[in-house]
């Protein structure tokens, strides 16, 4: 297969650039990504620093971003294991991008949620 970035189109059904679009949009994995920026850490710290994301869904996350080749999981030989998450080179990619749209979500809540009370109000009557 030519992977070359010219052969992709997020816009076409059936790509896999969709896809991974798709995987990147999700609730979860942002939030794993964020959490994962200043270094590996363990599946509990991961969930305590999300707050709210289940431990099942927590996990088809961290699976989904490992085969993507998103995050390495490495279990360390100790009793009881350990294991650690950690985002790849690749993975790293997307930080800048998802850091730009962490800033703007937080910088343009306040606007946002005012928009939303104000369509309801419109829209109740």
């Amino acid at each position: 297969m030519d992977t070359e970035a010219k052969d992709f189109d997020v816009m076409t059904l059936g790509c896999p650039s969709r896809v991974i679009m798709q995987r990147l949009g999700d609730k979860w994995t942002p939030l794993v990504f964020l959490a994962l920026k200043d270094g590996p850490r363990r599946f509990s710290q991961l969930r305590s620093d999300i707050g709210g994301v289940t431990p099942k869904v927590l996990t088809q996350t961290l699976r989904s971003l490992e085969r993507d080749g998103l995050l390495n999981r490495t279990i360390y030989p100790e009793v009881p294991p350990r294991v650690e998450y950690e985002l790849t080179d690749l993975g790293r990619t997307v930080l800048g991008p998802l850091e730009v749209i962490r800033e703007w979500s937080q910088d343009h809540a306040a606007l946002i949620l005012q928009a939303r009370d104000d369509y309801d109000e419109s829209h109740d009557a």
